[in-house]
């Protein structure tokens, strides 16, 4: 007797590199991101194993490719300083971003920079800094 197995393909998932928001609102703005980012880096710049990025879609969760944020700047001590079209944590040993920055734009508002804060705390994040 002869008994067939079916298996379904699963399609793979993409995880967007962009998610067709803009960097910043305004050049103020612009310029903290790009000064945050680009000091810590240098900070950091004789570790090899602290990854800085600016505006850098993060996912968090395997398979989920609509959980995600981009902080404006973020630290992930513990990673290599490679490029990234995103941070997905799963391929990253595990390892959350340990240091957020957001950067306040007239855009951003209360409510939004909450459900932000709640994802940082859920996902693992220690340290999450705001400047206005």
């Amino acid at each position: 007797m002869v008994t067939e197995i079916k298996t379904t393909a699963q399609t793979p998932i993409i995880y967007p590199e962009s998610d067709g928001q803009p960097m910043a609102e305004n050049t103020e703005q612009f310029r903290w991101i790009v000064t945050i980012q680009g000091g810590i880096d240098a900070l950091f710049k004789d570790d090899p194993n602290v990854f800085v990025a600016g505006d850098l879609l993060w996912y968090p969760v395997e398979g989920n490719n609509k959980l995600r944020v981009a902080p404006d700047v973020m630290v992930a001590i513990g990673r290599p300083k490679v490029k990234r079209g995103s941070y997905l944590q799963w391929e990253e040993d595990d390892i959350a971003p340990q240091v957020v920055f957001e950067v306040l734009s007239p855009g951003n508002t209360l409510t939004e920079m909450a459900k932000k804060l709640d994802f940082y705390q859920r996902y693992g994040v220690e340290e999450y800094y705001i400047y206005i």
